[in-house]
């Protein structure tokens, strides 16, 4: 059993290796060009993607054999799934402003409860069914996968915090969310919401054409390509991405005691047993 655990950890350590490379890899390459914009990477996305639903399928079908998750947090997992993915198609059927999305609270709850791999798969494969329901499949998608994946994997690691409890698997601790709880699950998904569009921009950033404050070009030394940058998301994306920090507090706050109570309880009731350890 450990030796799966360890299997797993090794496989979810891959798929995050392979989405640093992919985000980073054209700051390196020979040649950048410039003009693509948001249409970048059409040729190598479609094999990302498949890596990295291939990866998470992997994992989860190596702790399902080894016990680290049972039946019935893969069924719970693919119910989360599809609510969510539910949630993106009113978002897209019912514009929100900004970049408000409902989304996001469901990933960092569902990762806190349940732990940092439930999480890494809810965010990766919540993206991937809701861009199946709503059209929004490009090359920008694998991308989004690995980011949602990153917030709900961070979102297991909050327990580790003094204060922050491993809710629903200790029998001793309470269900309920309580005040720092909630204030702190709120917090952390303001910063998700910026972090989200942070990381996400920096996919087709090197492909942007733009004025020279805020484009990339060969060359140029990290300080200056993270103040370049900085001055682009500061003026393309950040009041955008405000709407989607605000939207998941509110969400949270709303959402964040009444869905971690019964999330909790039902990974209590039947004894689940997430051994998360990333």
């Amino acid at each position: 059993m450990t030796v799966r655990r360890l299997i797993g950890g090794a496989i979810y350590g891959l798929s995050a290796a392979i989405g640093i490379l992919a985000f980073i890899y054209p700051f390196f390459a020979p040649a950048t060009p410039q003009g693509a914009g948001v249409y970048a990477h059409s040729q190598d996305a479609p094999l990302l993607t498949a890596a990295l639903v291939a990866l998470s399928v992997v994992a989860l079908l190596v702790e399902l054999q080894g016990r680290a998750i049972s039946a019935k947090t893969v069924a719970m997992l693919g119910v989360l799934v599809a609510v969510t993915s539910v949630l993106r198609f009113l978002e897209v059927a019912f514009p929100m402003p900004g970049g408000f999305s409902p989304i996001f609270a469901p990933i960092i709850i569902s990762g806190y409860v349940f732990g940092g791999r439930f999480g890494y798969l809810m965010g990766t494969f919540t993206l991937l069914a809701s861009a199946l329901i709503t059209g929004g499949v490009g090359p920008w998608l694998p991308y989004q996968m690995f980011t949602a994946g990153w917030a709900g994997l961070t979102a297991g690691w909050l327990k580790k915090i003094p204060g922050l409890k491993d809710r629903g698997a200790n029998h001793d601790h309470s269900l309920e969310l309580g005040a720092w709880e909630l204030g702190f699950l709120s917090f952390f998904g303001f910063v998700w919401g910026l972090l989200y569009g942070i990381i996400v921009n920096v996919y087709f950033w090197p492909f942007a054409a733009g004025p020279v404050s805020q484009s990339w070009a060969p060359g140029i030394g990290l300080r200056e390509t993270l103040g370049r940058y900085a001055v682009f998301y500061a003026v393309t994306s950040l009041t955008w991405d405000l709407f989607r920090a605000v939207g998941n507090v509110l969400l949270i706050l709303i959402l964040g005691v009444p869905m971690a109570k019964t999330l909790a309880r039902f990974r209590r009731r039947f004894n689940f047993q997430v051994r998360s350890h990333v």
